[in-house]
Formats: structure tokens, C-alpha cells, sequence
């Protein structure tokens, strides 16, 4: 299955290279619709992006998808949110538009956005995976797909091997770990690093501001919240005016490419949201993403259930007499602290819970430091 994604992708890239020097044009246009029906800007606003956008990208075409006064472009007509759903999927699903932006859509679970942004320390662009919609049920199994998705999403967008890097949330290092396990089962990516003097794959708001790798991984919330942050905070947060909106939805078995933009997107941000989706279309997003997701399964994507160590930490423990535990452990998840705290109870060493500047911490004797370390370790709490 593998090569015959590659020799698909492969096959689309020499019929477009061939028509281009044949005509010297491309071998056809990109079709993108854009839906007006919802959004709190403008009208006009909308209209001002979409020609924007096609100034930007020779042989892209925007339709509309709604109301859309004192319009040279292509409508299709839809009152209301119902409405826009309804044409917009058939469109896609008929083949008259390769790719929809719109302002709301009800992804089924298992289909999470990835979002791009500029970080305004360095003017990078930026993937946030994810930020609409979600990938699993579950937080750490989410994450961990969603680390998959926007690597596709930047692969699809010609970034050929992204950095990537997870946001200091609940569940991180849970996510940092399962990741690294994957990998050593052969799902090849390329780690990114914090900025910050201990370094690491667990990212801080220094390392977002600065763009310190390509793909951030959090959920979808955090997400959602940090694409609203980058695109309005320079405008008073009601007109975003920055990036490219919460983007595509990618998951297993989703074949509609629809970006998502919010009510409060401007031009620019409308704008850059159809190039985004428009880059998706060109760039080959749904044999990727079909590709990466392949890949990630096959290096064990699916996180199984708790392990018989973890039910038994979360049984009441008598700690052992208290010492003073002046040494700490870093790199505990903060939704496992308190069972790992539990798990070193129970092999008679002491120890407490805190939380210092770069996260959670185990506190310990130092005479215990190097038994709790290995007792951790081969509890995979660290």
C-alpha cells in the first residue's frame, strides 16, 4: 500500500510537471470554495480575502458558498448554516471544488484541525496540531495522533522533514514518551528542541513566540485558544489579522479537505486560510496524510489500556516514614504524578509531589534518588 501512495503522488507530480512545459501553464486550476454564511467581519472582508488570495496563487479559483453581495465570483447559493454544509459536501464530493474554507463544520471524532500560524519573534511559520475538531476520545491518545496529522499537514504544505515538539500541557510527557517508542518501532520523524537551557521536546510559551519547531503538538483546546492568541492579539481580538486560520481537517479515512477559519477572521487571515487549503490540494494532503497515518499504525499508533502497575497505584498506600527530601525528579506527567508518588510508597522509599518552574517534580532523599530513578524508569514514569 505504501508504494502505491508513492506512486501516486509521484504520478500526479510528472502529469503537472509535463502539462506545465508543455503550455507553460499548469495542467489545471485549483479550485477552492469559501462560505460567508456566520462570520462577524464584514462581508466584503470575506470577498477582499478570496481576491486576495487569487492574486497570490497563479490559477487558483474561489467560489463562494452563501450570501455574497456585489460578488464577481462564482456563487452558490445557501441561506443558512444547514444549507452550507449540505452544497459545500456535495461539491466536494462531486468533484466541482478540491477543497472548502469555512467558518464552522461538524467533524466526525477522529478528525482533528491542524492550524498555522507566524510567531512573532521570528516571523515562522508554525503548525499547531491541533486546534478544531478531535482526533480520540482520550487526551494522551489524541495527542499522539495529532502529532501525526500535522506532521502530514506540514509535509503536504513542502516542509519534507518538520521538527516537532510538544506544548508543556497535561499529558505531555506521556505523549513524549509514546512518540518515542513509536519511533524506535520505525515511525521515522524528526524531533525539534526547546530554546530554553535544558532543552528538550516539551515545549514553553518562549519556544511558541519564537517558533522553535515546526509542528506543535497539544490539544485541541490549548490549541484553539493559542490560534485565537496568534491571529488577533496584535487587533483587540475581534478581527484576526495574522496566519492562515485553524486549517484542514485531517484523520483516518476522511477524504473532504475542508479548512476551517473563525467568525472573527479578517481579509488577510481569510486570505491566507484558501492559499493554506489551496497548498493542501497541490502539495497531495490525502495520499500524505492516508501515508503518514499508515506508517504511524504499523509503529503502533494505538496506546493500550493501563497496565496492571498502573490500576495498583492508584490503591491506598501507606507511605513509609517521612525524610527530608531535599532532591528532585523532573519529567513526571503531571496526570501520573501522584500514581507515581504511590509507586515509590510502595517499595518502602518516601516521597512527595510539587511543581517547579519548568513542571512537575518528585521530591526525594537524597540517598533514594538513584533507586526512585530506576524504579521510575522501569515503571515508565519516566
Amino acid at each position: 500500500m505504501n508504494n502505491e501512495i508513492n506512486k501516486k503522488i509521484l504520478r500526479e507530480v510528472l502529469n503537472e510537471t509535463a502539462e506545465i512545459l508543455r503550455t507553460g501553464k499548469t495542467a489545471r486550476k485549483i479550485r477552492i470554495g469559501l462560505t460567508t454564511v456566520g462570520s462577524e467581519v464584514d462581508p466584503l472582508d470575506l470577498l477582499r480575502g478570496a481576491e486576495i488570495a487569487m492574486q497570490q496563487v497563479p490559477g487558483l479559483e474561489v467560489s463562494i458558498i452563501g450570501p455574497a453581495p456585489k460578488c464577481n465570483l462564482p456563487v452558490y447559493e445557501a441561506a443558512d448554516e444547514d444549507e452550507v454544509h449540505a452544497v459545500l459536501e456535495r461539491l466536494l464530493d462531486e468533484k466541482e471544488l478540491d477543497g472548502v474554507v469555512t467558518m464552522h463544520y461538524p467533524f466526525p471524532i477522529g478528525v482533528a484541525t491542524i492550524g498555522k500560524v507566524v510567531t512573532p519573534a521570528r516571523g515562522k511559520n508554525m503548525y499547531i496540531a491541533s486546534t478544531t475538531g478531535t482526533s480520540d476520545t482520550d487526551r494522551i491518545q489524541a495527542m499522539v495522533k495529532n502529532a501525526v496529522f500535522g506532521i502530514a499537514a506540514a509535509r503536504a504544505d513542502g516542509i519534507s522533514n518538520p521538527t516537532v515538539g510538544i506544548l508543556n500541557v497535561d499529558g505531555s510527557r506521556q505523549v513524549e514518551r509514546y512518540l518515542n517508542a513509536m519511533k524506535s518501532r520505525g515511525y521515522d520523524f524528526c524531533w525539534g528542541e526547546s530554546r530554553r537551557a535544558d532543552g528538550g521536546q516539551i515545549l514553553r510559551g518562549n519556544d511558541l513566540i519564537q517558533g522553535s519547531v515546526d509542528v506543535v503538538v497539544c490539544d485541541t483546546l490549548t490549541g484553539n485558544i493559542l490560534m485565537k492568541l496568534f491571529s488577533s492579539f496584535n487587533s483587540g481580538g475581534d478581527y484576526e489579522t495574522m496566519g492562515y486560520g485553524y486549517g484542514p481537517g485531517v484523520g483516518e479515512n476522511f477524504d473532504r479537505l475542508i479548512c476551517i477559519i473563525s467568525r472573527a477572521s479578517g481579509s488577510p487571515v481569510i486570505a491566507g486560510a484558501i492559499n493554506y487549503c489551496a497548498s493542501m490540494v497541490s502539495g497531495g494532503i490525502k495520499p500524505i496524510a492516508a501515508h503518514e497515518i499508515l506508517k504511524a499504525k504499523q509503529a503502533g499508533w494505538q496506546i493500550p489500556a493501563p497496565s496492571a502497575v498502573a490500576i495498583q497505584a492508584s490503591e491506598e498506600i501507606t507511605p513509609p516514614p517521612a525524610k527530608i527530601t531535599a532532591e528532585q525528579i523532573p519529567g513526571i506527567d503531571i496526570l501520573e504524578l501522584e500514581d507515581a508518588v504511590k509507586v515509590l510508597w510502595k517499595n518502602k522509599i518516601f516521597a512527595s509531589s510539587g511543581m517547579g518552574c519548568t513542571g512537575p517534580v518528585i521530591l526525594v532523599a537524597g540517598e533514594d534518588k538513584a533507586s526512585a530513578l530506576e524504579i521510575l524508569r522501569a515503571n515508565q514514569y519516566i
